[in-house]
């Protein structure tokens, strides 16, 4: 069966290299007139550290989002309008993580750090299920995925993304009261990801007799 997803693939991998090119504008400079010696550096880069920690979070949180399209196109084979425009969903929700990235990276460290940790963590609850729908109207019509793919790797890549869901919420949730308890949930969820993507792809490669 021929891949009818290239295109597709290849435009979602320039929306997200732009993406997460455009995260590093947040990351200023100082004024050299302000910088009198090294000890000034060092403060103003100190200063500095909200705008770093949200590159750090944004960074990963798009490279992860990356890795996840990769996988979910593996099993994806052909294409019809449910799955342009719900990919379209996803590429458009992660052009615009730049904007809450910069949000955070200005304001968290003073009165307004909850709601701008709600938004930040509000626009990954949305990329959430972004996925979800993506996967959802591919995999209720099997002709559309990879030859050979079982109804229990079906499931599991299901699970994988239907799992997030409620732990991005918690976070929302988590933002209003202890906004740097969200920021460290949502990162425990992308550890957590990170280290058993692997192993959920393996084990469907196994059941399918294919080589990881």
């Amino acid at each position: 069966m021929e891949k009818e997803t290239v295109r597709i693939e290849g435009f979602s991998d320039a929306v997200f290299a732009i993406a997460i090119t455009l995260l590093v504008l947040d990351l200023h400079m100082p004024e050299e007139n302000s910088v009198k010696s090294g000890h000034d550096l060092l403060i103003f880069l100190k200063n500095q550290w909200p705008a770093f920690l949200a590159f750090l979070l944004s960074f990963f949180s798009i490279f992860i989002m990356w890795v996840n399209h990769h996988k979910i196109f593996k099993q994806i084979y052909s294409r019809n309008s449910g799955i342009m425009f719900s990919n379209g969903l996803i590429l458009f929700l992660v052009s615009a993580v730049s904007y809450p990235t910069s949000l955070l990276a200005r304001f968290f460290n003073g009165e307004a750090s909850s709601v701008v940790v709600a938004i930040y963590t509000g626009t990954f609850v949305l990329i959430n299920l972004a996925y979800n729908l993506l996967w959802f109207l591919a995999s209720r019509n099997k002709t559309l995925l990879r030859p050979g793919i079982s109804d229990i790797a079906i499931q599991k890549i299901q699970n994988n993304y239907l799992y997030g869901f409620p732990i991005y919420l918690l976070a929302l949730l988590f933002s209003f009261t202890i906004p740097a308890a969200a920021l460290i949930i949502i990162l425990g969820l992308w550890i957590f990801w990170a280290l058993s993507s692997g192993k959920i792809e393996m084990g469907i490669n196994k059941e399918m007799g294919a080589e990881p």
